[in-house]
């Protein structure tokens, strides 16, 4: 079994993590404005997300002999230790239902604030955990004013937001706006009109709103229209709704994350002694197996349900849609793949400095933000105010990880 065990290969598992969870979303936010369903993309990214983790199990947990005390993946899975396995689970059940928010989270309030806020709130309140749980191995004068740092951050990513968002109504007040609205709207007369044709596209793997691909890459980013083309062809439709409701998503979704940490860490060290004498610890490798594999029925069973039972006023669509969907299929087996490979280096890393360090993978809005301005536009054409905000966001980001990874400790091996 492959261990790291210096702080500096902790901390390069860390980079690599971050770089890796910071990207995934963005695949999946491109999918979702070129129109095709949250349902099938998440379906999609399901699947190699624990193929990921199957395979990291049987590589890293299988190079070389098992010790006692650490054995190899396949001869734990044998072994009486239920009790880390179920916190193992739920930290899985957690992950799925944060990261299934965050679906939605994205069309409502952006790639870049979602993960801001999620990624702050993950850290204040699970790093904090895991603090205490590690048996405080962090140094505590460094790490809770990193905590502090990403708190104001949660604060900036709500102004941030709601500057943006204000800016936009100014851009959609303009007379281009409601004369291309008008324009839409005959659209949308004429789309109810073959509205029975929808559902038969649905089954042939067709998305909705597919055909106004072109569209969108004319108008230049930051402008009504593109706002208004990108309305038009993504499939989650937020014009109109609330900013409450796109925070709300994304606060619960923060939430969820803020636990799977600590969960995760429970699994793996048993601080609460819930194993029978002479068992040893799972490892990293077993107890993410077991995450992934919770986190994997979860999101199967849900979505599945979303097919037929669609929220925020998506289409239905069934498993024999999603069959035939293989538009964008690629790029969410690929997003599965880097959020897997993501969580499974945070774990290894974590497991040699401590969770607490290793939370600072939560900086991923850094490279989520690179991605939402490059790819998707965000903040283009915004106010000074926005531009101040998102600066100032961005910078606590940077302070915040610099100090969380200053507070790395080193963990002393166990004895069963």
């Amino acid at each position: 079994m492959y261990v790291i065990e210096d702080k500096g290969g902790a901390i390069a598992l860390m980079l690599v993590s971050l770089l890796f969870l910071g990207t995934w979303p963005a695949v999946l936010t491109l999918l979702e404005q070129r129109g095709r369903l949250p349902q099938h993309t998440y379906l999609d990214y399901s699947i190699t997300n624990f193929l990921a983790a199957v395979f990291i199990a049987l590589t890293f947990g299988q190079i070389g002999d098992g010790k006692p005390d650490m054995p190899n993946f396949i001869t734990q899975l044998g072994q009486d230790n239920w009790s880390s396995i179920l916190f193992a689970m739920v930290g899985g059940v957690v992950l799925s239902l944060g990261n299934l928010s965050t679906q939605y989270a994205w069309a409502f309030v952006g790639l870049s604030v979602t993960e801001v806020i999620t990624a702050s709130i993950t850290v204040v309140i699970g790093t904090t955990m895991n603090y205490f749980l590690d048996d405080r191995i962090n140094k505590a004068e460094i790490l809770f004013p990193g905590v502090g740092c990403f708190l104001i951050a949660v604060f900036l990513g709500s102004f941030v937001h709601s500057s943006n968002a204000a800016d936009n109504r100014k851009k959609l007040s303009s007379s281009n706006y409601k004369s291309k609205a008008s324009f839409i709207a005959e659209q949308e007369l004429s789309q109810d009109i073959t509205s029975k044709d929808q559902r038969n596209d649905m089954e042939a793997g067709i998305p909705s709103g597919s055909n106004s691909d072109v569209q969108v890459e004319k108008a230049k980013a930051g402008t009504a229209e593109f706002l208004i083309e990108l309305e038009n062809r993504r499939s989650i439709k937020v014009f109109g709704s609330k900013t409450f409701l796109g925070l709300s998503i994304v606060f619960f979704a923060g939430i969820c994350f803020s636990l799977f940490s600590p969960a995760f860490n429970l699994a793996t060290n048993d601080q609460w002694h819930t194993l029978k004498e002479g068992v040893p610890h799972l490892v990293v490798y077993t107890a993410f197996f077991y995450f992934s594999a919770s986190c994997f029925i979860l999101a199967i069973a849900l979505n599945i349900s979303f097919l037929y039972r669609p929220v925020l006023g998506l289409p239905k669509s069934s498993f024999t849609a999603y069959l035939n969907d293989w538009r964008g299929r690629k790029w969410a087996f690929l997003a599965g793949v880097l959020c897997g490979f993501g969580n499974g280096f945070q774990f290894m890393g974590g497991q040699a400095a401590g969770y607490a360090a290793a939370d600072a993978v939560q900086a991923l809005p850094l490279v989520s933000t690179f991605w939402g301005i490059l790819l998707f536009g965000e903040y283009r054409r915004s106010s000074r105010k926005t531009y101040v905000l998102l600066v100032s966001m961005l910078f606590m980001f940077v302070v915040a990880v610099a100090i969380l990874m200053a507070s790395s400790g080193h963990r002393k091996t166990s004895k069963s």
